[in-house]
């Protein structure tokens, strides 16, 4: 069995090098990976105004979205560390207006500066060493009426599917990022709602819409065995990850963030 050493940048990042076949099979091909594209297809066209405008994807990994987006008329550039997964995405996309660029999040202000009128970011911060200034660097990307798809793993979820495991020690002493190793691959700055709230702010940011991926699926407890019942799931899904409680426990919390403005140009 080849084993694949993780992969860190210079800044501390984890890349996942050498890991297109583990994505590919162990999330997209299971129903998790496939719960969230179905939720992420149906969110978007509510929580983005789409209008074939240019889209940068950061960190796009295997490119289903950049492959989504292109669909719907939208130039994408998708930008990813990545070789193999970069590679795969190209295989995958041949066929659509996406650009392929192998570039980090912090590269992309002087490599792919825009003004960009929709940047996408869907579980990449987690991955970060430094989440905050990633976020600030997302915001100096964006063109001033632009919109931020920003998706990231909720360390609140992390927290409470560890209770339910009886990890109660690690919770108590909130030992819950990873390493960035091993099987599970658990992040290593999984991220708080009231961090993102925060550092928009800080960014000059202001989120317009929020939900939940997956706010029931990873608390079961009794498997979900046959096609009816994962059609059940996703429509429980679907009804109730905009609502409270429930969004701010989906496993990944999912945000549009748009430049603040003052109030007078609300007007």
């Amino acid at each position: 069995m080849t084993v694949i050493e993780p992969t860190f940048s210079a800044h501390g990042d984890r890349h996942f090098d050498g890991m297109a076949d583990k994505f590919a099979n162990s999330l997209y091909a299971k129903r998790r990976g496939a719960l969230r594209l179905a939720l992420l297809e149906r969110l978007l066209p509510e929580m983005l105004a789409l209008r074939s405008q240019p889209a940068l994807d950061v960190g796009g990994g295997l490119g289903q979205l950049s492959g989504w987006l292109a669909r719907r008329g939208h130039p994408v550039t998708l930008c990813e560390p990545a070789r193999d997964m970069l590679e795969r995405a190209g295989e995958a996309l041949a066929d659509t207006d996406v650009a392929l660029r192998a570039l980090p999040l912090q590269a992309l202000p002087e490599q792919a500066p825009g003004p960009w009128p929709l940047v996408t970011c869907h579980a990449v911060l987690e991955w970060m060493a430094d989440p905050r200034a990633a976020l600030a660097t997302l915001a100096g990307l964006l063109a001033p009426n632009g919109q931020l798809s920003l998706m990231v793993f909720n360390h609140d979820a992390l927290r409470f599917s560890n209770v339910l495991k009886g990890n109660l020690e690690r919770v108590m002493d909130d030992r819950l990022a990873g390493l960035g190793k091993g099987k599970r691959l658990t992040p290593i700055s999984p991220v708080r709602h009231a961090e993102v709230m925060r550092w928009a702010e800080e960014s000059g940011l202001r989120v317009t819409h929020h939900a939940g991926i997956r706010v029931f699926d990873d608390y079961l407890q009794q498997p979900v065995e046959t096609a009816g019942m994962d059609e059940r799931l996703l429509e429980l899904e679907w009804r109730y990850c905009r609502d409270e409680p429930y969004w701010r426990l989906g496993r990944y919390l999912l945000y549009t963030l748009v430049p603040a403005r003052d109030e007078d140009d609300d007007r």
